[in-house]
């Protein structure tokens, strides 16, 4: 029981340190999108420049979301190439992948623009105490 407790703490510090949702979206949603395409490889040699795209940009969208969770001090390069990235995709890759990929690149591409290294995480309980942002002062 210890090491898994040990395993879990672990993961748990090494997420605090990095926006792991936002990475881990705009990487899930890279993957959906590459799942989602209908051509194969040969036939978008054919078509040219336009269905390249189509791979090209969900995986670049997977990449940027790899980077994310594992080099964080580059986040905002990556959560800004991610968004246009997921832009992009509405028009190379079946609308996105069916707007469910896209969705989810912005998501995770705001949140990790959003995210802040070195703020103490929120507590319900602030309200509670009446120490909250909506305390009367």
């Amino acid at each position: 029981m210890a090491p898994s407790r040990n395993l879990r703490t672990g993961f748990r510090q090494w997420r605090a340190h990095r926006p792991f949702w936002g990475g881990l979206l705009l990487t899930l949603a890279g993957a959906e999108i590459l799942v989602t395409e209908k051509a194969s490889l040969k036939v978008v040699l054919h078509i040219g420049v336009q269905g390249l795209a189509g791979y090209l940009l969900p995986t670049l969208m997977l990449l940027c979301g790899l980077l994310i969770l594992f080099n964080p001090t580059q986040r905002l390069f990556y959560s800004l190439v991610g968004i246009l990235l997921s832009l992009g995709t509405w028009l190379t890759s079946n609308l996105g992948g069916f707007l469910i990929g896209l969705l989810l690149g912005a998501v995770g591409s705001c949140l990790t623009f959003g995210w802040l290294p070195d703020q103490e995480p929120r507590r319900r309980s602030l309200r509670a105490r009446g120490t909250g942002p909506t305390s009367p002062v």
